[in-house]
């Protein structure tokens, strides 16, 4: 998308959601990743739920390229979804452009979207989102920054936590015709790959940890005290001190072959915030720039494009600018 390679694009997230669509399904691989002697590593990557939220918002935007907005509401609809507990309820979806989104596709299909930007605004870090503009007939996607990476600690390498990106590009304007619009983030990936529901995450896959640890400490204990048994008792002592060692060597065996490492394999080159606008121009063929700026408001890099409004009753244009667009 960031060379403007959409049909290649299109083809990649397509096969990316349709190993999603298995996520609760018969995945064998996974299935057998959940127990103790698999490596996470080794089931087919699905990625943290912040990752495949991504793979429905970028597939979204190019239905909605495409003068397809139905189909991009349904991607965000996915998409909250895949950052939600649909299983036990414990959260919903938090991501603010997600609602923003689906409400506004709603409204270009002569919907009503009002419920879902009062969800929006609710869930808006940044204050007040602007209203719906049905009349809008150029609608421009923002992503930059870099997004969060990910490493393990723990003794056995089995807690999964996350590195927050750094960014310097903190906002943007969009410059077209005679128009200079601020652009803030929506949301934040760092913020939503470290918590469920707003609530601060600390690591997963402990369990296994728990685990190998105690089925290694556990032999270790029966080793030592079998192999006193069996080296100075006689009759049942020393039978029940030889016992005790294959326990022991049993217990090793199994805390060896439990497989308790964390799963770091990320998609890396994500951003860290998302943004959106909406703008009303008359059709025509623009030169437009988005200029990326830092914290202080400071010029960092400047984004040229060239495109066209289309005729009344044509599909709205849709652009799609990112900091590391080339």
């Amino acid at each position: 998308m960031r060379k403007g390679d959409l049909a290649t694009a299109k083809q990649l997230f397509d096969d990316a959601i349709l190993t999603l669509q298995g996520i609760y399904g018969k995945d064998l691989s996974a299935r057998k990743a959940r127990g103790y002697f698999s490596e996470e590593a080794k089931k087919n990557f699905l990625g943290e739920p912040y990752e495949r939220v991504m793979v429905y918002w970028y597939r979204g935007i190019m239905y909605w390229m495409d003068g397809e907005p139905d189909n991009a509401r349904a991607c965000f609809k996915s998409a909250q979804l895949m950052d939600s507990d649909a299983e036990n309820k414990e959260y919903a979806a938090d991501y603010a452009s997600l609602d923003y989104l689906d409400g506004y596709a709603s409204v270009k299909l002569n919907g009503d979207g009002s419920d879902a930007w009062q969800r929006a605004q609710k869930l808006s870090k940044i204050g007040q989102l602007p209203p719906y503009d049905k009349n809008a007939n150029t609608l421009v996607f923002f992503e930059f920054g870099n997004g969060p990476t990910k490493f393990s600690t723990g003794d056995y390498g089995e807690e999964l936590r996350f590195r927050m990106g750094v960014s310097q590009i903190q906002g943007a304007w969009l410059r077209v015709g005679n128009k200079k619009i601020r652009i803030g983030p929506y949301d934040d990936l760092n913020f939503q790959a470290t918590t469920r529901g707003g609530r601060v995450m600390d690591h997963v896959l402990a369990n296994k940890a728990v685990f190998k640890g105690s089925t290694d400490a556990f032999g270790t204990g029966a080793l030592i005290s079998g192999g006193a048994l069996a080296a100075t008792q006689r009759g049942g002592a020393q039978e029940v001190g030889i016992g005790l060692l294959a326990a022991g060597l049993v217990s090793k065996i199994v805390s060896s072959a439990t497989t308790p490492a964390a799963d770091t394999r990320a998609w890396d080159n994500l951003p860290q915030y998302l943004s959106f606008a909406a703008v009303e121009l008359d059709p025509g063929t623009y030169d437009a720039a988005v200029d990326f700026t830092d914290a202080a408001g400071n010029l960092v890099v400047t984004k040229t494009f060239r495109f066209t409004v289309p005729a009344p009753n044509g599909h709205d244009a849709v652009l799609f600018v990112s900091d590391k667009s080339s």
